[in-house]
């Protein structure tokens, strides 16, 4: 089981990128997945979650209306598309699920947002 990250790297502010998340050893569509986040010198915070049968999306405050998950189940993955970013989106992204009572994170991917 594990989940793999990637598409992070150095934008501007205002800019976009989309992050993926690909799943293997288990299937995308049967569990819920997250995208959280550690900004420097910070605890860990919720960003972002689709349920299993994507029916409903839910987004931390800060990233409504500039952030959209989404997955794509022919290729079990799972995307977070991060638009007009700001300078406190810096973080190391991660993806998550939990299966049975066991949290599976990835190894993240660094998104940095600078002038």
């Amino acid at each position: 089981v594990q989940l793999v990250e990637s598409g992070g790297g150095l934008v501007q502010p205002g800019g976009s990128l989309r992050l993926s998340c690909v799943a293997s050893g288990f299937t995308v569509s049967s569990y819920y997945m997250r995208w959280v986040r550690q900004a420097p010198g910070k605890g860990l915070e919720w960003v972002s979650e689709i349920w299993s049968d994507a029916s409903k999306t839910y987004y931390t405050d800060s990233v409504k209306g500039r952030f959209t998950i989404s997955r794509d189940n022919a290729k079990n993955t799972v995307y977070l598309q991060m638009n007009s970013l700001k300078s406190e989106d810096t973080a190391l992204y991660y993806c998550e699920t939990q299966l049975g009572g066991t949290k599976i994170r990835g190894q993240g991917t660094q998104v940095t947002v600078s002038s």
